[in-house]
């Protein structure tokens, strides 16, 4: 029997239509708008793809655009001129340094000028804190989307054995550490795991975030597991993910497809960040 298909889009259209509710609400009751300053340094084709997609939708949930592109020249010293001049605006709620920057920036301390309370990315270094005590925060937006996709499709999370492959800041590590939160025990394994069937037939829950094309297959889940596929990559076919879909589908009972699962939802937590932003500065 075929895998139950996880629609991310449509889960995140309803979430961002009661954003919409949620942020004008706010606004009436405090008087306060909502923003969001995207900074974009270069011209990565697909950076300014992310960039406008989220202001896009950023707009249409009713959050104020405060977009600064600077040029892929630019220096350390003009990005976090840039950061610091949106971190003291009031009207600024949430601040989003768009990743990769061009290679003579350094991203870990440019990221960490951001307050914490405006870091809609989860990213700085007092984020992360605030995540691994359990302390009230923002988190990031990927592992955000996926806790959601799951308690959305009524995955029992609480005891559950649970695989994520990857350990990346942006995912892998911060997933891992929500997961624990919800009580599921976790084992973070990657593309350098000897075996790496061996941990992932044992689990409930697979979650794909290594970066790496059809990673995993039908030989790595158990049957009547859930997978979700955080990978994304482009091929010659279109895109597609570190799982291997149409293998997988054979033995999962849910999983998520690439593109239309994971993705729509990392903007739909991010623009949920922004308010959760303003909300923490009010």
């Amino acid at each position: 029997m075929a895998a139950h298909i996880i629609d991310g889009k449509a889960l995140a259209t309803r979430l961002r239509e009661q954003l919409r509710t949620d942020v004008e609400q706010f606004k009436q009751s405090t008087g306060r708008p909502i923003g969001l300053a995207t900074v974009l340094v270069g011209d990565n084709p697909a950076s300014e793809v992310y960039a406008d997609s989220k202001r896009r939708l950023s707009k249409q949930a009713g959050i104020e655009d405060h977009h600064r592109r600077l040029p892929k020249d630019a220096t350390q010293e003009q990005v976090a001129h840039a950061l610091d001049e949106l971190a003291a605006n009031p009207a600024v709620s949430g601040i989003l340094l768009q990743l990769p920057l061009p290679a003579h920036l350094d991203a870990t301390a440019l990221i960490d000028r951001i307050p914490w309370e405006k870091d809609v990315d989860g990213l700085t270094t007092i984020s992360a804190g605030r995540l691994a005590r359990n302390v009230e925060g923002l988190r990031p937006c990927t592992p955000l989307g996926v806790i959601s996709l799951l308690e959305n499709e009524g995955v029992q999370l609480q005891g559950a054995n649970v695989v994520v492959i990857g350990r990346s800041d942006l995912v892998g590590k911060p997933l891992a550490q929500l997961l624990l939160q919800k009580n599921a025990t976790v084992t973070v394994a990657h593309s350098k795991t000897k075996d790496l069937a061996a941990a992932t037939l044992q689990a409930q829950v697979v979650i794909a975030a290594a970066g790496v094309l059809h990673l995993i297959g039908a030989e790595h889940i158990s049957a009547g597991a859930v997978v979700i596929d955080v990978g994304i990559h482009r091929t010659e076919d279109g895109l597609t993910g570190d799982v291997d879909f149409s293998a997988a589908s054979t033995v999962a009972s849910k999983i998520t497809p690439v593109p239309g699962g994971v993705g729509p939802m990392t903007i739909a937590e991010l623009l949920r960040n922004t308010l959760k932003a303003a909300q923490l500065q009010s």
